[in-house]
């Protein structure tokens, strides 16, 4: 007898199993459905695949409903699909606003279609070795859990490099509507349709969306934002600000917070106000959160021997771990000083007010007692947080010409009994330092005065006086103390550290300097005083400019570690800095962790900031070139705006760097930096020699080196971009031809213009 054949099943793909507790499916059965079965597409095929019938249908919608408020699936139109997992490695932004003890994040990339975008936990224990901060992009390794509905977490691997959100520019209107001069001097001007300027008007600082148009896939901009006007508001830095992410406006949680600050009082302090505790800064300061004071030591052991006092503002008072102001001064890192502007780490309220000392006003400090010998080394010292009151507030330039006999009212009375013992203690202690050897790479650095416009007034190079090496000297050895005392007490904390120059630079170096017959001992194994030593040849050979610029290139950079590898520099075995919490996040970390094993309170380092510390000193190292690109791009500007009436006109400068492309000058007068094209050189095929950091003629042997000084002329001047370009007129050394034997692996020829009509120099 034949089997009767089974009924086709017209209804959908097969039913799973219902769950016994009230017939209705479980969520795990849910998304297994949706992630496999291919017919599903939308809430009633998913009904019919389940049997969901009558009094089933209002608690199924309830549930489906409930899975896509929690992001699990997602509709689009009328299909339901659950919603794209995470892979396993992906790439994560961390929201700038995000709470630093309990990061989170977003994907980089999301399609709004895969429905709500997930939010992921970072780990940030003491376990993970790359620890972010807010705003960074990381790229991660993802934990989805164990459950159906992912609970992601991130492990860190890497902190990444954050495209821009968009490019910027000026704006400039024309008769045809308006083009785009971009900040980045890579970047191709664009144009604006008049259509696509939005609110702009000439002159505005904007950011744009690049879109393309036509067969030629030309590109044009169109504004999506107007960041403000820098010639109106005589703010040129706002170009360096916006382009560099720098937060510059501070949330109302933050003004909040320090609009509430009290001043402290003595509890918990000793009373220092009695001490006659001097600030000693530029005349132009705002706030001022470190003094000094210094007396012969009376201590019969210690014949000739001094008390020096640093005391600095005690800003853990007022920013405590976890507060808005704390994750504000945390995300900023540090101070960012413009000629026009500062954008500070704290509000006023802190910095300008609470936290600076001023002069008569009571006001909390940390401080440290030193006990100096006659030969200025340090003998002992103990840390205080103390009330003091400032005795008086002068700038470098009074408190030397007192010193220099040319005392004002002010500084007269204060001779004798406060600023005579001050430069006694100093003249041991740089006693001290000479023997110790630090790096001494003294180059000037130029100073650019606005108007009331906010342009370019004046550029000079401030005197160095032994007013500013006397508390250089002073925060220097406050530094190490605070280093000293945290390892004793075996307490976490961050250290400033300047690693040896790599072996790589230092053999670059020694091939330079053989090039000027300078001796260089051939171990990899160097101190700060063999480049001093350097130095000094450099000097009784009358090459001191080449020298400088290529030890100085020689040198890492100095950056913060929670690992200690001590200052190359400075020659000091452990440093950490502590003296300026006011602009400073890693000195606002030392505070708390002094306080914390001093025992000097309940607002010292926490046991969560402390497993943090590396992550931290990543953070405030980043945000330190940050600020330092945005001072010198700034700069740049405002040089280039300065010199740009003045195309045609002749300088004086020295090569500061040697490329394959071409060669940097920067100006005598100003120290504006500017190029010049290998093309333009001269009447010869110009050979780079690395070795030699020079330029040199394939067939004269005519030589253009680092350090040499010539004379240019004004070409071209690009004030958004910060570029000006140069005509060299002045003839290069002679020398022999270079010999290709000679030339290093991949070194370039440059070729100069063939005819002397295209060569300024020659036509003098």
């Amino acid at each position: 007898m034949a089997k009767t054949p089974k009924p086709k099943n017209t209804s959908g793909p097969k039913r799973p199993r219902l769950s016994a507790a009230d017939r209705l499916p479980t969520r795990e059965q849910l998304l297994e459905a949706l992630a496999q079965e291919d017919d599903i597409k939308g809430k009633r095929d998913l009904a019919k695949v389940f049997g969901i019938r009558g009094d089933l249908r209002r608690p199924f919608k309830a549930m489906l409903a409930e899975l896509e408020g929690e992001g699990v699936i997602t509709r689009t139109r009328k299909a339901l699909r659950r919603t794209a997992a995470l892979p396993h490695v992906t790439v994560l932004d961390i929201p700038s606003d995000a709470d630093p003890d309990n990061l989170h994040a977003f994907p980089a990339q999301w399609n709004p279609e895969e429905g709500e975008m997930p939010r992921v936990r970072v780990l940030t224990g003491r376990d993970v070795r790359v620890v972010p901060a807010p705003g960074d992009r990381i790229l991660a390794r993802i934990d989805a859990g164990e459950d159906a509905i992912p609970d992601y977490t991130a492990r860190p691997m890497k902190v990444l490099d954050k495209p821009r959100r968009g490019q910027i520019g000026i704006v400039r209107k024309d008769d045809d509507g308006a083009r785009l001069i971009p900040v980045d001097r890579k970047q191709k001007e664009m144009r604006i349709a008049l259509g696509d300027l939005g609110d702009a008007s000439d002159g505005d600082l904007v950011e744009v969306e690049v879109l393309f148009s036509g067969r030629l896939m030309i590109p044009r901009a169109k504004v999506t934002k107007v960041v403000g006007n820098p010639n109106s508001e005589g703010a040129v830095s706002l170009i360096a600000i916006h382009n560099l992410e720098i937060p510059h406006v501070f949330p109302q949680s933050v003004i909040r917070e320090a609009e509430e600050a009290r001043e402290a009082t003595l509890r918990g302090r000793e009373d220092w106000r009695e001490l006659p505790l001097i600030t000693i800064d530029p005349a132009d300061a705002k706030d001022h959160d470190d003094a000094v004071h210094a007396a012969p030591d009376d201590d019969s052991a210690n014949p000739g021997g001094f008390v020096v006092t640093v005391a600095i503002a005690d800003v853990a008072a007022y920013v405590r771990p976890g507060s808005a102001l704390d994750r504000e001064a945390y995300t900023r890192g540090n101070s960012v000083y413009f000629p026009d502007r500062v954008v500070p780490m704290l509000p006023e309220r802190i910095s300008n007010e609470l936290c600076s000392l001023k002069e008569g006003v009571p006001r909390a400090a940390l401080a440290v007692r030193m006990v100096m010998g006659a030969d200025g080394r340090k003998r002992s010292h103990s840390f205080h947080r103390i009330l003091m009151r400032s005795a008086a507030k002068l700038s470098y330039q009074q408190a030397q010409a007192a010193i220099d006999g040319n005392a004002d009212d002010q500084t007269g009375p204060l001779l004798d009994p406060i600023l005579r013992p001050l430069w006694d203690a100093y003249a041991a202690m740089a006693r001290a330092r000479d023997q110790r050897g630090p790096l001494d790479l003294d180059l000037p650095e130029r100073k650019i005065l606005l108007d009331d416009k906010g342009m370019v007034r004046d550029i000079h190079v401030p005197e160095r006086l032994d007013a500013h090496r006397l508390i250089e000297e002073m925060m220097i050895a406050a530094n190490v103390a605070a280093a000293e005392t945290l390892e004793q007490k075996r307490s976490e904390l961050l250290y400033r550290v300047h690693d040896e120059p790599s072996s790589e630079k230092l053999q670059a170096l020694r091939e330079f300097l053989g090039s000027l017959d300078i001796s260089v001992k051939k171990s990899d194994s160097v101190r700060a005083s063999d480049f001093n030593g350097i130095l000094a040849q450099a000097r009784k050979a009358g090459n001191i400019e080449q020298v400088s610029e290529m030890v100085l290139r020689s040198q890492a950079q100095a950056e913060y570690s929670a690992e200690n590898y001590g200052h190359f520099g400075l020659h000091l075995d452990r440093y950490a800095h502590f003296t300026s919490p006011i602009r400073r996040y890693a000195d606002l970390i030392v505070h708390r962790a002094l306080v914390r094993a001093l025992g000097l309170g309940d607002d010292g380092l926490t046991d969560q900031e402390a497993t943090k510390l590396p992550g931290i000193a990543q953070h405030i190292s980043a945000t330190e070139r940050r600020a330092m690109l945005a001072e010198r791009e700034t700069s740049d500007r405002l040089l280039a705006q300065f010199l740009a009436e003045r195309i045609g006109a002749r300088f004086m400068g020295r090569i500061s760097g040697v490329t394959r492309s071409g060669l940097f000058i920067r100006l005598l007068e100003t120290g504006a930096d500017g190029f010049i094209p290998a093309s333009t050189l001269g009447q010869d095929y110009y050979r780079y020699v690395e070795e030699r950091q020079a330029m040199i003629g394939e067939r004269t042997g005519e030589t253009f080196t680092l350090g040499d000084r010539v004379e240019v002329r004004l070409l071209e001047a690009a004030p958004v971009a910060g570029a000006l370009r140069f005509e060299l007129l002045s003839e290069g050394k002679r020398g022999n031809p270079p010999s290709g034997k000679r030339l290093r692996k991949g070194a370039s020829k440059s070729f100069g213009p063939r005819s002397s009509k295209s060569s300024g120099r020659r036509k003098r």
